[in-house]
């Protein structure tokens, strides 16, 4: 018989399953990573994370701040100048992602060598 897991009063079955529900993507953790520097603006971001499409960066960043990750601060002046920075949560969330960031650092060729080799296959 299959067990599911046990549902705790927050909706959610463990603190791992709360932390996914707000980095959730594949954008969102490099978002948090790239602005534990600190205020970036969009064009920063953009340039630092590399490879994201418009579209979907700014729906990463709607999502993240709707989440209360990250707060954008528009100074309405033209052109336009948008800043984004690490929420208290969203600070701690990124914290919380250095030893995943070490952990990729460390067994990166072999990960690489594991993608190459799953990539030839039929």
């Amino acid at each position: 018989m299959a067990t599911h897991p046990q549902i705790c009063g927050d909706g959610f079955s463990c603190g791992l399953d709360a932390a996914l529900h707000l980095i959730s993507g594949k954008w969102k953790p490099l978002i948090l990573f790239f602005l534990r520097d600190g205020t970036k603006r969009y064009g920063e971001l953009k340039r630092s994370i590399g490879g994201v499409s418009d579209k979907v960066l700014i729906q990463q960043l709607k999502d993240l701040e709707a989440h209360r990750v990250l707060a954008r601060t528009d100074y309405q002046e033209v052109p336009p100048r948008v800043d984004y920075a690490l929420t208290p949560l969203g600070r701690s969330l990124a914290d919380a992602l250095v030893p995943l960031c070490s952990w990729g650092a460390e067994n990166m060729s072999e990960v690489a060598s594991i993608v190459a080799e799953r990539d030839t296959l039929p």
